[in-house]
């Protein structure tokens, strides 16, 4: 069962995504992931122009972000990586390291949504 926990604006149309929810603050947090593995990962910034996932891109599933545009740092660099990206994000539930999510950026205009699929 999944239950929409929050939307922002997509950055391109791309396929439902599902992976496991990471919260990452700081550089540090993406030095623990390299450390174990960032596929599958979901992460979640809220700095629209937070270079430190530059290292762990490419094994996103995808992002959350809870500010800018998709002419933001992170939603030109989701785009070029082809990892679907949903920015300006307003999360009206809550979600835990590790909860299984999806990011949907198939349809709904411009609207990119998050789903809790606990």
């Amino acid at each position: 069962m999944s239950t929409q926990i929050g939307s922002g604006t997509k950055v391109f149309d791309a396929a439902a995504v599902r992976g496991i929810w990471r919260v990452l603050n700081a550089p540090a947090d993406v030095l623990d992931l390299m450390d174990t593995s960032a596929e599958g990962v979901i992460a979640c910034v809220a700095d629209a122009g937070a270079t430190f996932l530059a290292p762990i891109f490419d094994d996103l599933a995808g992002v959350v972000c809870l500010s800018g545009t998709p002419l933001s740092h992170i939603g030109i660099v989701s785009r070029e990586y082809q990892v679907p990206c949903v920015m300006g994000a307003v999360l009206t539930g809550v979600l835990n390291d590790g909860d299984e999510v999806e990011v949907d950026c198939s349809a709904f205009g411009d609207v990119g949504v998050v789903r809790s699929l606990a």
